[in-house]
């Protein structure tokens, strides 16, 4: 099992560059965990790149139903005190975004030390801080 942050999980669903490489890693180990906002977040970025013309409508259709079969075998963190007490503790000694926040602290709650997996470099930078194999693509 891998935590994956959202910016991980666009590439399978979605074809982008590093596609070819996140699925290889998916299809090598499926047991994916998540944060509780992962598919908003997901859902924000393919809509975006829609409107953005990055994206044509049946293509987000089927990315958007690809997130769908997902999240019904994903495990998800759900909110509580200790994700948002790490997110808080994360944001004062990271260079962090409120949502890179609270991927890392999601991660943390999970399972501490499961490799991460994530295209964003900061937040990339912040897990290894915290201890984490961080695999990037």
């Amino acid at each position: 099992m891998r935590y994956w942050d959202s910016s991980a999980v666009v590439p399978l669903i979605a074809d982008e560059q590093a596609s070819e490489s996140v699925r290889r890693v998916y299809a090598g180990d499926p047991e994916v965990a998540v944060w509780w906002a992962t598919q908003v977040e997901c859902v924000s970025t393919l809509v975006r790149k829609e409107r953005a013309g990055d994206l044509d409508p049946a293509a987000l259709d089927a990315a958007l139903g690809r997130l769908e079969l997902l999240k019904a075998e994903w495990t998800e963190v759900e909110p509580s005190e200790a994700v948002r007490a790490l997110s808080l503790r994360f944001l004062r000694v990271h260079p962090l975004r409120a949502a890179d926040a609270l991927q890392l602290a999601a991660a943390t709650v999970i399972a501490e030390g499961l490799p991460f997996l994530t295209l964003d470099d900061g937040l990339a930078a912040a897990a290894r801080r915290e201890g984490f194999p961080v695999e990037g693509l």
